[in-house]
């Protein structure tokens, strides 16, 4: 039981930063111009994978019967990146913007990488996590790229 108490846990540690995320993508967007119409649309995409993602840890957390996290955290170290992400964007410079993605990305990509290596996720729950993790880690390199080729 106590297995399932701490996959559940940080099932919904990561649907917690998943959430964050999406807030921080959010505010991105909302601080764009129309001439970063290309993030705009990179910036959609990302916020709906991390609806994706949400929802299916959402359901592996419903089927330990524990308690589904459906807000974001206002405090944690894995979290505080994207909160940060939310409150630091000071204008619409491009490179700024990028930046402050990339470091939410870095947060994201930590708690995927301490949810795989503590030991507290096995079977159904490592698989997913580990799906999520590649595909979070490829939008992390895409924003990195995008940050170094900009002006």
């Amino acid at each position: 039981m106590e297995t399932i108490e701490k996959s559940a846990e940080v099932l919904n540690d990561l649907i917690e930063i998943n959430n964050d995320r999406i807030a921080g993508f959010e505010k991105a967007l909302a601080d764009l111009t129309d001439s970063d119409s290309d993030l705009k649309s990179l910036f959609q995409q990302y916020s709906e994978e991390s609806r994706k993602n949400s929802q299916e840890l959402t359901e592996l957390v419903a089927r330990t019967n524990q308690n589904v996290e459906t807000g974001s955290s206002l405090s944690g170290t894995l979290h505080r990146a994207w909160i940060d992400v939310k409150a630091t964007f000071s204008g619409h410079d491009r490179k700024s913007v990028l930046e402050e993605c990339e470091r939410g990305e870095d947060a994201i990509k930590k708690a995927y990488k301490d949810a795989l290596s503590d030991g507290q996720l096995s079977g159904e729950f490592y698989s997913t996590v580990a799906e999520q993790a590649s595909t979070q880690a490829l939008a992390h390199d895409r924003i990195k790229a995008l940050r170094d080729s900009s002006n």
